[in-house]
């Protein structure tokens, strides 16, 4: 199926980019357009005009902050997860980050866009959870900052106003050095969107560590597991299958082509256990397929954060 006719327009700073959706009917912002363009084709979506954001600079960089890590809503997750920064202190969003498709998608796609587009079964959005992130959101009324557990309503919506723009998702200081072990089962291994995905993850600090349960494509929104977590806290490894089975309870998933609502609802069980299990491992990260550990996405290593053509 061919794309419909549109115009495209090129920002050249946030201000533009506003004034631009304000005056052009049925506007829609771009960054790396993974979700929208196929949408787009299959009728999902209907834009007259497409505001390209990939040439405002401020868009294009990982920075510091005094509230944490600032990326970029134009930063592609290839970027996100070879930035020495997010390696060091942040390895879970490396980890999901590196779960998005394929390489060359991974190239494409931005993490501003994975969440905006609000998927239940978005990768980077358990790390997001995990790691207590915030979005920074521009409109013509000001600036605000939404928690990214406060920002999904439900498949395909967020709680962004029409014409609101994300600018940056700030990993705050506080979660720095969380590690953890992301579960996803999966139709094939590479282009699929996740059947379960559970990030089970522990403080690097503490005595005794505190606990992290998020979920994806088990419920309208992803979303933490706050009486599991508190569980995992109390009674530690012990409590795995326990924590699973509060997990299980709190998930709502559905059937369809991926996997039967009874599948999910089991597996989120499984894997929470299997999650609590693997943070006791030597790299504290595990990423499996359906049968196993998965192969990891080639590691190019660290490269400048210039702003890309």
């Amino acid at each position: 199926m061919l794309l419909p006719s549109f115009a495209f327009s090129t920002a050249r700073s946030v201000e533009e980019a506003l004034e631009l959706w304000a005056c052009l009917p049925d506007a829609a912002y771009l960054a790396g357009g993974t979700d929208l363009l196929p949408q787009l084709r299959l009728g999902k979506r209907a834009h007259r005009n497409l505001i390209d954001l990939k040439r405002i600079q401020s868009l294009s960089r990982i920075r510091e902050t005094e509230a944490g890590l600032a990326i970029g809503a134009a930063v592609p997750l290839a970027d996100i997860a070879r930035h020495p920064a997010v390696r060091e202190h942040y390895p879970l969003l490396v980890e999901c980050c590196r779960r998005v498709g394929a390489w060359p998608l991974q190239n494409r796609a931005t993490l501003a866009g994975n969440i905006c587009n609000a998927s239940p079964a978005a990768d980077t959005a358990v790390a997001l959870l995990t790691l207590e992130a915030g979005v920074i959101a521009v409109s013509p009324e000001g600036e605000r900052v939404i928690s990214v557990t406060g920002l999904f309503r439900g498949p395909g919506q967020t709680c962004l106003r029409p014409g609101e723009l994300v600018t940056e998702v700030v990993l705050p200081h506080a979660s720095a050095g969380w590690h953890g072990s992301y579960q996803r089962l999966s139709r094939r291994q590479g282009m699929d969107l996740a059947t379960v995905g559970v990030l089970v993850a522990s403080s690097n600090g503490g005595a005794p560590p505190r606990h992290r349960v998020s979920l994806a494509a088990v419920a309208p929104t992803p979303l933490r597991v706050a009486d599991a977590e508190a569980l995992l806290d109390r009674e530690g490894p012990r409590a795995a299958r326990r924590a699973g089975e509060l997990a299980r309870d709190r998930c709502r998933p559905i059937t369809d082509l991926r996997g039967s609502a009874e599948y999910r609802r089991e597996m989120v069980g499984v894997l929470v256990a299997r999650g609590v299990a693997a943070l006791s491992g030597p790299s504290g990260i595990v990423v499996p397929g359906a049968g196993g550990p998965g192969p990891r996405t080639p590691d190019p290593g660290p490269q400048s954060q210039g702003e890309r053509p």
